[in-house]
């Protein structure tokens, strides 16, 4: 169940944590392609910013929700179902990222310290662990992409993904 939408999910989501070193924890919502996740694409997909968070891709770009602002008065929005998402054709993980962003933290004296450095870095790890706990995907096509300011940090991560 999901809070503001009625009735049962009509695609897998997930949500969860994935655990860097140094006390950082990347939050993300990983959605299964509605069509054929064993074969479908990976989707990365990135929000500007830097600092902006994933429920945006979520919500207001290419997930499959959107919410209805219709006679909304305060408290809990109402999330439709869209149904031209790009989720029809992929497997798509929206991530916080960096530290800091939405849902994902940094503890310690690894707080958040704010570079497109730092960001890629953790973007690659993320990814790593992310794939040994999904090992199902290794397979599937990978590709980034997003919007705004994550033009600057794809091409690095795909090059530091490349290496």
């Amino acid at each position: 169940r999901l809070p503001g939408f009625a009735g049962p999910l009509p695609f897998s989501l997930e949500t969860g944590y994935v655990a860097l070193d140094d006390g950082v924890r990347l939050f993300y919502y990983f959605i299964q392609s509605e069509r054929d996740p064993a074969e479908d694409p990976v989707l990365l997909w990135l929000t500007g910013g830097p600092g902006c968070s994933a429920l945006s891709g979520l919500v207001y770009e290419i997930g499959p929700f959107y919410f209805d602002f219709h006679g909304y008065t305060g408290g809990l929005p109402t999330l439709l179902y869209k149904p031209a998402s790009w989720t029809k054709v992929s497997n798509v993980i929206f991530v916080d990222a960096p530290a800091g962003t939405g849902f994902s933290y940094a503890t310690g004296d690894k707080r958040t310290i704010p570079s497109d450095t730092i960001a890629i870095e953790q973007l690659h790890v993320f990814l790593e662990t992310w794939f040994d706990e999904h090992p199902q995907f290794l397979s599937n096509p990978l590709y980034i992409s997003g919007d705004s300011y994550s033009g600057i940090i794809i091409p690095s991560l795909a090059m530091k993904i490349a290496k």
